[in-house]
């Protein structure tokens, strides 16, 4: 009897998990797939068969964890949903617009910011549409409709951010950090390193996080220049403090050759560069190219004439590693004593910069 007493109490502390599932437009006894997340790919972890457009998985999970289901194999899956396993009932319904789980916690808390994002990403795909088909539309209208689009992907990363802040000691906000840290400032992010639960300690990414976030309080608005060295196209070796805290304000663009973004922001660069050359003012590219032939034929291709350095590494060049770089174009401007007064300005917002510190 003590022996049946305490294999009772056993099985009552952790009944598992349940996953009751729905999908939509796939056929009796096609797969449906549970996967974890490896890298950028999805490994499959178990499968279920889908009968009358219902699918179930069951088991025991140690610890709430981000998975993904798929309607098909992780390879070619038309669409999918990612969730918290964890333990508990969860009802997941896979479809091609509007996915949902919850029935635990961490998916409700989840599934309420999803909708939200949803929402938002179906009002701007709408918008884009109508500006992209309608042709009775002036230039001046369909500008006004992509500034709509642009305004509501803007509120959108807005309720992530307040997400992540709000839930950064839970998994949803861990989860949520991981996707959104590189829209995040120094400032928003340094606040929220103390909070993370020591359970993410080893995490990958979370590490890669707080490192970068070092790197971003050293190389902030304010601070001194962080040197370092690579090679001229010609195979020099050169150093950033070459140009920089030498009397010149000094923009070091970070860009590379198979980089559209980086190539539409050239031309500008060459007319800023024409305009302020004579005036203190130099420009540093930095080129996160794995090619050699690639980079020197973008130099020749799109008119650069000012300095270029690169170690080939693509996206472990170090430069873009002390200045944690997570997407380019990005540019950081250096005054004339090596003090950083701005960083990843384009376009108009660069030129009102430039005017004002170039008079």
């Amino acid at each position: 009897m003590a022996a049946a007493a305490l294999c009772t109490a056993c099985g009552t502390g952790n009944q598992g998990y349940t996953i009751n599932g729905t999908v939509q437009d796939v056929e009796d006894g096609k797969m449906v797939y549970l996967t974890k997340p490896e890298g950028r790919q999805l490994v499959k972890l178990d499968s279920a068969v889908v009968t009358d457009g219902k699918f179930t998985f069951k088991g025991v999970q140690d610890s709430t964890a981000v998975r993904y289901i798929t309607n098909t194999s992780p390879e070619v899956s038309e669409f999918g949903i990612d969730f918290f396993l964890e333990n508990g009932n969860i009802a997941v319904n896979l479809s091609k617009e509007n996915s949902s789980a919850t029935g635990t916690s961490n998916n409700d808390i989840y599934q309420g910011i999803r909708k939200q994002i949803n929402d938002l990403n179906a009002q701007a795909m709408k918008i884009y549409e109508e500006a992209m088909k309608d042709s009775t539309l002036t230039e001046e209208q369909r500008k006004a409709k992509m500034e709509e689009v642009n305004s509501l992907m803007e509120k959108a990363t807005g309720i992530q951010k307040d997400a992540v802040k709000q839930n950064i000691t839970n998994a949803v906000g861990i989860h949520l950090l991981k996707q959104i840290y590189y829209y995040m400032d120094v400032e928003e992010l340094d606040s929220l390193m103390p909070q993370i639960p020591a359970a993410f300690d080893s995490d990958e990414i979370i590490v890669k996080i707080k490192s970068n976030v070092e790197k971003m309080k050293a190389t902030a608005v304010g601070q001194k220049f962080t040197d370092f060295e690579m090679k001229t196209p010609d195979g020099k070796p050169v150093k950033l403090s070459d140009y920089a805290g030498k009397g010149k304000v000094v923009l070091v663009d970070f860009w590379a050759s198979w980089c559209g973004p980086c190539r539409r922001e050239i031309p500008n660069l060459v007319e800023t560069y024409k305009q302020y050359k004579g005036k203190k003012f130099e420009i540093v590219g930095v080129s996160l190219d794995q090619n050699e032939d690639a980079w020197k034929s973008a130099i020749k291709q799109l008119g650069i004439t000012w300095p270029q350095m690169s170690d080939l590494k693509y996206w472990n060049c170090e430069g873009a590693q002390l200045y944690a770089v997570s997407s380019i174009p990005h540019t950081v401007l250096i005054d004339g004593e090596g003090t950083i007064i701005a960083r990843d300005l384009h376009g108009t917002d660069l030129q009102e910069k430039l005017a004002e510190v170039l008079k």
